[in-house]
């Protein structure tokens, strides 16, 4: 069995966090649906089979909320949640940007990586 020193030890993990580089902050997508909505169905249908393959989809995981139910623990919503599909990117909890309604897999994609964009410009300056 490997023994290391407790002032070696306490140095790797040092040197391990110092290489790490800052925390990245924790973003995540969440859609807010509700049965019935045919809009969250064509959602479902185009992009949910592929969102978490995509480059958007390991940035901002996917969480999905039903719109009649009050929201979990930790995410703050900027306002209130009145349409579905309504896709919210959360960044550390906290709301930095919306699309509401899916406008189709083009437009969808587009929007998404703004919004990714803009929080990661807003996150790199601090």
């Amino acid at each position: 069995m490997l023994r290391i020193a407790p002032r070696l030890l306490s140095a790797l993990v040092v040197l391990t966090l110092a290489l790490a580089g800052p925390a990245r902050a924790e973003m995540a997508l969440v859609m807010v649906e509700e049965p019935g909505c045919i809009w969250c169905a064509r959602w479902n249908e185009e992009i949910a089979p592929v969102y978490h393959k995509t480059e958007e989809g390991v940035l901002a995981p996917l969480q999905r909320i039903d719109i009649r139910e009050r929201p979990p623990e930790g995410m703050e919503f900027a306002r209130g949640l009145h349409f579905t599909p309504t896709f919210v990117l959360l960044v550390d909890g906290e709301e930095h940007g919306r699309i509401e309604g899916y406008p189709g897999e083009d437009f969808f994609w587009g929007l998404l990586g703004q919004l990714i964009e803009r929080a990661q410009t807003q996150e790199a300056a601090g």
